[in-house]
């Protein structure tokens, strides 16, 4: 109905265009009204361009619509003003098409903020990048843990760790890898997995990066106190019996010779051997009672505090033994209203274990000097830090020094970095050591 009406239109307008034509040319050639022939003349002109119109409008309007969808410009809208009842259904189909672009597009970018926010918000890193190392995507945690705000290519991570840089641009769909970093004061171990993905006929890598640093320290914890149970019950049940049984055996011997049997010259011998196993099973018992504190570290009280507060709590218990050692003391916290949540008695005992040790070093050394200080990491986080000028610690026992039962003191027990470090793993935080042979030693506490 609607092309009928379109021709019926079309031949309308081109008879009306013909006579006025015929009307032009009869004036023209019979009639000396050159007023009205140039007002015929004019109709005849408008009629064509009338005409013409009428016919392109539709595909005006096709094209306007193809290019609209070309270029998701979707603000369009088509009226048919001017066109009649013709091109209504035509002019509704092209509403109803944008329409229905305009919503997808819609969804679409609800759905890509939706998938913007997750990525940004999980705690694990991402990072998406081409095969040449052109990154695409890199979340909010992989740089807070990169400590990298703004990047394009993965080659900078050159300034964090060339071997991580390296081990990104090698690593392909279903590779892992385990990578460590040494971030100033602070050893990372970040695990990465790749896969491989193809977007818009480009091919790219996702890589998830986190830090497993804490996850390691706590299965090494875990398992160094399941030994110490293992160790401790096993001990105790021993030794508790030969203590007590020693014990008895000296009450039943006389105290002198002529009321025993025994050869004069062979009780005293008896009496001090009794008395050696005695004391050396005691000794024994209280060293193993002393490493249970490994496994029964109490639940940390949480608190708000003060850093200041906590560090002249320190300052007045340890500044008798740095003056008899003429070791200078100084603190700093930066801002000075600095405040940590913790178990105060917990962290303070911590700082004591450090301290003392510190001391023990620095005894002896001319221009000795020891340094307390707290601040903000690059990441946020709370740092106490305990330095000192002393003699160092060499590299490989840097890596041993916290393991339980080792020490480099004659008198040591190996209990005290151990259990600082046991403290520490309660409160989610990590100790960390860095140390150059006669320079400088540095225990960090991170939160």
């Amino acid at each position: 109905m609607a092309y009928k009406h379109f021709r019926l239109i079309c031949i309308l307008r081109v008879a009306l265009l013909c006579v006025t034509t015929c009307l032009f040319f009869y004036c023209l050639f019979f009639s000396e009204y050159y007023a009205t022939l140039a007002i015929i003349g004019a109709c005849v002109l408008y009629q064509t361009w009338a005409l013409i119109h009428y016919v392109e409008r539709t595909q005006r309007d096709l094209t306007r619509f193809l290019q609209a969808i070309r270029y998701e410009d979707f603000s369009q809208s088509f009226t048919g003003a001017g066109l009649g009842s013709a091109y209504n259904n035509l002019k509704d189909a092209f509403n109803e098409v944008l329409e229905a672009f305009r919503k997808t597009r819609a969804e679409r970018e609800e759905n890509f903020q939706y998938l913007q926010t997750v990525v940004q918000h999980v705690g694990i890193g991402l990072i998406c990048y081409t095969p040449e190392g052109r990154i695409e995507l890199m979340n909010t945690a992989a740089q807070r843990l990169l400590r990298k705000p703004h990047m394009r290519d993965v080659r900078e991570l050159e300034a964090v760790s060339k071997a991580f840089s390296e081990a990104l641009l090698k690593l392909r769909s279903g590779d892992k890898t385990l990578v460590k970093i040494q971030d100033e004061d602070e050893l990372l171990q970040i695990i990465v997995y790749a896969t491989e993905l193809r977007m818009r006929g480009e091919s790219f890598i996702l890589a998830s990066i986190q830090n497993i640093q804490s996850e390691l320290e706590e299965q090494e914890m875990e398992a160094w106190q399941k030994l110490i149970r293992v160790l401790t019950h096993e001990i105790m049940n021993s030794i508790t019996p030969i203590s007590s049984l020693t014990s008895t055996v000296r009450d039943l011997l006389p105290d002198s010779a002529h009321a025993s049997s025994l050869d004069p010259d062979t009780l005293p011998d008896v009496h001090t051997a009794l008395e050696t196993i005695q004391s050396r099973s005691e000794g024994l018992l209280h060293f193993v009672e002393a490493y249970r504190q490994l496994t029964n570290i109490s639940r940390p009280d949480f608190q708000i505090f003060q850093i200041s507060e906590l560090f002249a709590r320190v300052v007045f218990l340890m500044q008798g033994e740095c003056d008899k050692n003429n070791i200078a003391l100084h603190t700093g916290i930066d801002p000075r209203t600095l405040e940590l949540t913790a178990d105060p008695d917990l962290i303070e005992q911590v700082l004591i274990n450090l301290m003392r040790n510190a001391v023990q070093a620095l005894a002896g050394r001319s221009n000795a000097r020891m340094d307390l200080s707290a601040q903000l990491d690059g990441r946020g986080r709370v740092v106490i830090r305990v330095q000192d000028n002393g003699p160092g610690i060499l590299e490989d026992v840097q890596e041993r020094i916290f393991i339980p039962f080792f020490t480099t003191k004659r008198d040591g027990s190996g209990i005290g970095l151990a259990l600082s470090r046991q403290i520490m793993r309660v409160h989610r935080g990590t100790i960390s050591v860095q140390s150059k042979p006669e320079e400088e030693t540095v225990f960090t506490l991170r939160f």
